[in-house]
């Protein structure tokens, strides 16, 4: 199933997810701290679809936060989900 994902989808939910950290400086370090990314690694792996995942899965992960940044974004929280779905199939 992995593999029907949408990249663009994905690249451009990613990027409203880490737009939503970016103005918040804690829970950016939250979520580096629990995907193991240093100031450099997450400089380098911006625009990546490793990243875009992992910052889908944190976000399907931790409720609060999604819906605070699908209502900022304008994103539908259902079409995050849909993805964070895509991405763990067995969830």
């Amino acid at each position: 199933m992995r593999d029907r994902i949408n990249t663009e989808e994905l690249l451009y939910v990613g990027e409203a997810c880490l737009n939503w950290l970016a103005a918040d400086v804690n829970e950016l370090e939250r979520f580096m701290a629990l995907a193991g990314f240093s100031p450099q690694r997450l400089r380098d792996s911006v625009g990546t679809q490793e990243l875009a995942e992992g910052l889908i899965d944190y976000f399907g992960r931790h409720e609060a936060q999604l819906l605070a940044m699908c209502a900022n974004a304008g994103l539908d929280v259902n079409r995050v989900m849909g993805l964070w779905h895509s991405l763990n199939p067995q969830s």
